[in-house]
């Protein structure tokens, strides 16, 4: 069964990908969301390398946001999706390639212990503004807080030198500079762009779903064509 790993990213919680990976798992396609919040850069990768070591054969690994961060570092995966995410070098961190916007660091209020939270309406706004009423509302009432020290660090690997990697470009994006996810995805194998917001996967899950479905149908014909030419 073909496979895929959906990675979110800070103050988000795998539910979040509930309606991407109910419409792929229709498509007997395999999904694992992994949780992050495991308090570092290096503990979130350990985690979602787990999952991807569990499965049977090279997923797909789409990283949100932070994800990005996080899939850099997994090593197996068969193709890295990178949505409105960073794409880290040697030595670089989400934070030193821009990190969050005004807008969106506007958003964020202190808690208790160091910890971090959400505005819930400015939250809506830059995190999913282009999306219908009902679905914000709901995506805003999943966002949970964030430990200190989550977010941070610098990966100890950098799979998308060698890994076949996508970038998507969300050009109406309140969270991430467009302008800096475009430079992001120059070091990327192929760029698409979408005229969406910050969280596609809750505004228009139907991009999210085709585009893994077409890269999963890509990865198939590549294997058995592989395939064919290794009898022959």
């Amino acid at each position: 069964m073909a496979a895929v790993v959906l990675v979110h990213g800070l103050y988000h919680r795998p539910e979040h990908f509930a309606v991407v990976a109910e419409r792929l798992r229709t498509a007997e396609v395999e999904v694992v969301v992994p949780g992050l919040h495991r308090g570092s850069l290096p503990a979130d990768t350990a985690a979602v390398q787990s999952a991807v070591d569990a499965l049977p054969e090279p997923a797909i690994v789409l990283g949100h946001s932070y994800g990005g961060s996080v899939i850099t570092g997994v090593r197996g995966a068969g193709h890295l999706v990178y949505l409105a995410a960073f794409v880290p070098d040697v030595g670089e961190s989400a934070a030193g390639l821009g990190g969050a916007s005004p807008q969106l660091q506007d958003a964020i209020t202190p808690g208790p212990e160091g910890s971090t939270s959400l505005h819930p309406g400015r939250a809506a706004a830059t995190l999913y503004g282009d999306c219908p009423d009902p679905l914000a509302t709901r995506a805003v009432g999943l966002l949970r807080a964030q430990a200190p020290g989550c977010g941070r660090g610098v990966p100890e690997r950098h799979s998308w030198k060698r890994t076949p990697s996508t970038y998507v470009v969300c050009a109406q994006d309140r969270a991430i500079d467009p302008d800096l996810q475009r430079r992001m995805a120059s070091r990327c194998t192929d760029v698409r762009e979408w005229r969406t917001g910050h969280s596609p996967f809750v505004g228009q899950p139907d991009l999210v779903v085709e585009l893994l479905r077409e890269l999963l149908a890509a990865d198939t014909s590549r294997g058995r064509d592989e395939g064919a030419a290794t009898t022959r």
